[in-house]
């Protein structure tokens, strides 16, 4: 589809106070191993498939074996991001 947005990961500066659901991005990164363009980029095109909050919660849970609280964040934050 041509009108599916891309979204980017965020800059994070060292030693910036994070707040939010970005707060968690780095601790991500380190646990499963990727970058977290790659959390993002699966969660902006299952959102915009129309896929709700927590099956897209769900399905990183099940299929890539993160965490609640950080399958959470990503959600939550790329939401924010597509909302802009």
């Amino acid at each position: 589809m041509s009108d599916l947005r891309h979204i980017d990961a965020p800059v994070l500066e060292p030693g910036a106070t994070l707040a939010g659901p970005v707060s968690y991005f780095p601790n991500i990164e380190k646990k499963y191993g990727e970058p977290m363009q790659h959390w993002i980029d699966i969660a902006t095109t299952e959102l915009q498939d129309g896929k709700p909050h927590m099956e897209v919660v769900a399905g990183l849970k099940e299929t890539h074996g993160i965490g609640h609280g950080h399958a959470n964040a990503i959600v939550t934050w790329v939401k924010g991001q597509l909302a802009k």
